[in-house]
């Protein structure tokens, strides 16, 4: 039977008409920026300047198809093509001809970059876009990690100044403080902290119902719904993160999946074995995360989307700007980097009970070999499944390789 839930299906509808009204607010002449998702986008918000982020954009080329496309455009400019093609893609994207003819409209014209320099590649691809006409780079330095305590999750809500290290937060917090008085200058807009103060909450209450969602896909046999309808289920509201909008879909998608758990809903009712999925989504074959549900009752239960949402944002107390440093000053490391990373994913495998593993290693491997080292000392099979997320000529197989690893594993 379908398991698709309807609010991923409205949260997808709404983008296409919120992405609409963004692009007619930037032909009527309003500054725009494009955003890296581990930058801090709170400001933004508060002070109504249209972003988008460019992961966001990146999983739309891939949907639709054209990431080959733009990596030509990039190629053609005499960049490489093979590395980081996350953000490669939408640095192509910049460089198409016809930019209506792109997905969606096209992205328009940014006046705005904003991101944080967490490698050269990375830092090196926003340099090379703002040397376009009338486009600005904000960038955000990536300060040394500290000595990380393995529980950082259970730290940050409350205790993210012990959790992140104080030289790292007075880093960001000093940029941060710089990026206001930037977008106040460039702009004429003017930061009010009360305002701010608003968009955080609406953050933490939109985090806390991920929270629950979270707790209670964990906890279901056999699973409510599965990743491929999660990911936009979640994703889409934490591009809004900062409005009621976001605050309340992401409470009707837990009462959603509540509703499916009480009546029984199974995304495979023969479920066998429990998987979870590390690393980005992979935007051009979402299919895969179905693919072998009949064939050996493989259910994907886990992605990063849905258990960063609830681990990984949520903060309460301090200064404002202060708050919103300890949610990203080491977000990466959260999600990458050792010994924070697999010390999360080991406890998020348990907490799910999957059976098995499938990482994705792609060609911003941080930590990579960490993590599937601390989850088979923990003893889950792990599958690194090496493929690019956005880029489906990286030498994809279609899943081949990891049917034949659940074979000869399960």
């Amino acid at each position: 039977m379908s398991v698709t839930p309807s609010v991923a299906e409205e949260a997808k509808r709404y983008q296409r008409e919120w992405f609409r009204g963004l692009r007619a607010r930037v032909a009527g002449g309003e500054p725009f920026a494009v955003v890296n998702a581990d930058a801090p986008q709170e400001i933004l918000r508060a002070m109504d300047f249209p972003y988008v982020v460019s992961q966001w954009w990146a999983s739309i080329i891939a949907a639709k198809q054209r990431s080959r496309d733009y990596l030509d455009l990039v190629r053609e400019r005499g960049y490489p093509d093979y590395t980081e093609q996350y953000n490669s893609v939408v640095l192509g994207s910049a460089f198409d001809p016809d930019p209506a003819g792109g997905p969606w409209g096209g992205l328009p014209r940014p006046t705005l970059l904003l991101g944080d320099a967490t490698g050269d590649v990375t830092r090196r691809i926003f340099d090379v876009w703002a040397h376009e006409p009338g486009v600005a780079f904000y960038p955000l330095e990536s300060a040394a990690e500290n000595e990380v305590p393995t529980n950082w999750w259970e730290l940050m809500p409350y205790r993210w100044e012990e959790a992140v290290g104080a030289t790292r937060l007075d880093l960001l917090e000093a940029e941060l403080e710089g990026l206001v008085r930037f977008l106040e200058s460039t702009t004429g807009r003017v930061f009010s902290e009360a305002r701010f103060r608003e968009v955080l909450a609406l953050v933490n209450e939109q985090q806390e119902w991920n929270l629950r969602t979270r707790d209670l896909i964990a906890r279901t046999r056999p699973a409510p719904l599965p990743v491929s309808d999660t990911i936009p289920g979640v994703m889409v509201p934490q591009w809004h993160r900062g409005t009621e909008w976001g605050r309340d879909m992401a409470r009707a998608f837990h009462d959603e999946v509540a509703a499916r758990v009480a009546a029984g809903d199974a995304v495979c009712p023969e479920e066998r074995l429990r998987l979870m999925w590390i690393g980005r989504g992979l935007w051009h074959d979402m299919g895969l995360y179905r693919r072998f549900e009949q064939s050996h009752g493989a259910v994907f239960v886990w992605s990063m989307y849905l258990a960063i949402a609830a681990d990984g944002y949520r903060r309460y107390g301090g200064r404002p700007l202060r708050q919103l440093a300890a949610r990203f000053a080491a977000f990466t490391d959260q999600l990458y980097m050792p010994p924070w990373a697999g010390a999360w994913y080991v406890k998020e495998a348990r907490l799910h009970g999957v059976d098995g593993v499938v990482h994705l290693v792609s060609d911003d491997p941080r930590g990579s070999w960490f993590t599937t080292r601390a989850l088979r000392d923990a003893g889950f099979p792990v599958f690194e499944l090496r493929a690019d997320n956005v880029d489906a000529s990286a030498g994809y197989d279609g899943g081949a390789a990891l049917g034949e690893w659940l074979d000869a594993t399960f």
